[in-house]
């Protein structure tokens, strides 16, 4: 039997307390670009091919749960156990907007036209910032059933896609009705959903179960019984015919889409891993863990 390949990690250090959510930019004229989210409080943002550090975004006051960086990659966004959500300009630094909620943030989203940001969390409210006039009053989609622990934009930010903490199911909503639309049903509480790059596929973490779905039929594609309880995982962008998966055994693991044999084990995290992005090249793929280190995991599996 042939022995399985493992890859050698780039070892990014920087954060002093968990990381709990990695976000990859598309490529942009100057690279791509990697931000992580961390209970430390300070967002920090990094060179994606090589992990390298380019700064850290100061200013929360409590653990930071999300991330996500613009199309262009010249704004970072951040969701706080402070109780608010910010924008950040990347390439200085500086804090460009702070929304203030009445509870934890959990999730929040760039619209893929750069003009609108997305939050949920514990108030179970989905709230759409306009960017263009961030003084304005946030429209608030109908109330969530559920404390929010993922969002995403879908469909040329005609839908939005959330998840709950404290039960299963991921839910759509029409962004004009603000109505849910369709709920793909799920065992457990899901923890990580992922929209694939060219928009044809939605992939969940629940429990011990990874799900991908065809993003614009709602349908079932693949289901895949994991060997642990994963918090996250992510297809690769350009082929689509691999995903990886992370979780309490501590180890990134790396499948093939059409069998779900496990094709690489990728050891090296001390604590378990809570999240998990492949670069949009897919050349390479990113785990974040409880133990405060990022690792980028070069592919040592062939297309």
């Amino acid at each position: 039997m042939e022995k399985k390949r493992v890859a050698v990690p780039i070892l990014c250090h920087g954060h002093s307390r968990p990381v709990v959510d990695l976000f990859y930019s598309p490529v942009t004229p100057d690279g791509f670009f990697l931000v992580s989210a961390s209970k430390d409080s300070y967002p920090m943002l990094r060179n994606g091919e090589t992990g390298d550090c380019i700064g850290t975004f100061e200013g929360h006051k409590g653990a930071v749960w999300s991330v996500c960086l613009d199309t262009n990659a010249l704004r970072a966004a951040s969701g706080s156990a402070d109780f608010s959500a910010k924008v950040w300009d990347a390439l200085t630094g500086d804090v460009l907007h702070s929304f203030e909620h009445k509870h934890i943030v959990r999730a929040c989203a760039f619209s893929e036209d750069t003009h609108l940001l997305l939050t949920g969390g514990v108030e179970k409210v989905l709230r759409v910032y306009d960017l263009n006039h961030p003084d304005a009053l946030p429209r608030e989609v109908d109330k969530s059933p559920g404390s929010v622990r993922t969002v995403s934009w879908m469909h040329s930010d005609q839908t939005i896609l959330s998840s709950c903490t404290d039960m299963g199911g991921v839910r759509l909503w029409d962004v004009r009705s603000g109505d849910i639309v369709k709920t793909l049903e799920t065992k457990s509480s899901v923890t990580s959903a992922e929209v694939s790059q060219d928009g044809r596929y939605i992939t969940t973490a629940d429990g011990s179960t990874v799900n991908i779905w065809d993003a614009n039929h709602f349908g079932l594609v693949r289901r895949y019984n994991m060997p642990c309880t994963v918090e996250s995982a992510s297809l690769e962008p350009i082929y689509g015919n691999k995903f990886i998966a992370g979780g309490e055994d501590m180890w990134v693991r790396v499948f093939d889409f059409q069998s779900g044999d496990e094709i690489a084990c990728n050891k090296g995290h001390h604590g378990p891993v809570h999240c998990v992005r492949f670069s949009p090249k897919g050349e390479s793929y990113a785990s974040g863990s409880e133990d405060g280190t990022i690792r980028i995991w070069h592919r040592p599996f062939d297309p």
